[in-house]
């Protein structure tokens, strides 16, 4: 049976781009699952797979010069408001709202840190569509590499199953991930211990006790942190990346992070291994900027590391 003509929501704009914008580093972020279940990627363009106030749905993104034009086809009815959420929405994915101008203008003469300035200007941290994505994705990659937690994100994906007509799988929503049973996250792959700090995250953000959504309208990062930290298995590495991915924070510590340890040890031109804490201590001196320092560390060796 056809369906009637107002149950889906299609949606269209364009957002203008700055010209140092890196579209290659952004695409290489959402190109990062070869197999593209849930994402699309092609030179110019992105289609992802996401959840539409609960529907699933189909978000594009093409570039052309100076421009994306941004595209939303939704199984559900349109709704007032949703343009400008859809714009709100790409503008933080794509990192327009992060002042990367500013850190430049402070920085870009640091003995060290300008020469990866002026190898990269203009360089944002793409973000995740939702603050959920980020968390369960700072989980799953917890103390493993990102092939692995790559082929986990998408057995999660493929468990709950939820797909758009366009095929593209959706990333779950807390709803539906707290529904799952620890064995099943197990039999995906999941450890025990992450299994248990998903659905308790799960479980938290769907009764309303953690508005991650509601976070994204002015939360301080202070107090998103400390209600993160407080839940089980999440430390401040997983918060300082959550922080970063779904809300564009610039400032978390990122010294745990083995990649970024490694950058920092080229940089440095050092033989032996930095430590976490010389790490914290190196980092420290560019607050409020830490994680977009992160960021530059990472793109040392890869886009698609970051």
């Amino acid at each position: 049976m056809a369906e009637p003509a107002d149950s889906t929501s299609s949606l269209s704009l364009s957002l203008s781009l700055p010209a140092d914008f890196r579209r290659d580093d952004f695409m290489a972020f959402h190109r990062r699952d070869a197999q593209e279940l849930s994402e699309r990627v092609t030179e110019l363009s992105l289609s992802k797979g996401l959840l539409w106030r609960g529907a699933p749905a189909c978000l594009s993104m093409d570039f052309v010069a100076d421009a994306v034009r941004v595209g939303l086809d939704a199984d559900v009815p349109p709704q007032a408001g949703d343009a400008a959420a859809l714009a709100a929405m790409a503008r933080r994915m794509l990192g327009l709202t992060q002042p990367v101008a500013e850190f430049e203008r402070a920085h870009h003469g640091h003995p060290q840190l300008g020469g990866l300035i002026a190898a990269r200007p203009g360089l944002r941290v793409p973000q995740t569509s939702t603050p959920f994505e980020a968390l369960v994705w700072a989980v799953t990659g917890q103390q493993i590499s990102v092939h692995a937690a790559i082929s986990l994100r998408r057995r999660l994906m493929q468990l709950v199953g939820k797909r758009h007509g366009g095929g593209l799988l959706c990333h779950p929503s807390p709803e539906q991930l707290a529904e799952l049973e620890p064995e099943q996250l197990g039999q995906a792959g999941f450890s025990r211990a992450k299994t248990k700090t998903l659905l308790e995250l799960s479980r938290r953000t769907a009764d309303g006790d953690l508005p991650l959504q509601g976070w994204l309208d002015g939360g301080a990062p202070e107090e998103i942190a400390a209600r993160l930290l407080a839940l089980p298995g999440i430390g401040p590495w997983t918060v300082s990346y959550a922080l970063l991915r779904g809300y564009g924070w610039l400032d978390g510590s990122l010294h745990g992070d083995v990649a970024v340890r490694r950058g920092l040890q080229r940089l440095l031109e050092r033989e032996e291994a930095v430590s976490p804490r010389e790490t914290e201590q190196w980092l420290q001196g560019f607050a409020p900027w830490r994680a977009l320092v992160g960021a530059h560390l990472w793109a040392m060796q890869t886009a698609a590391a970051y």
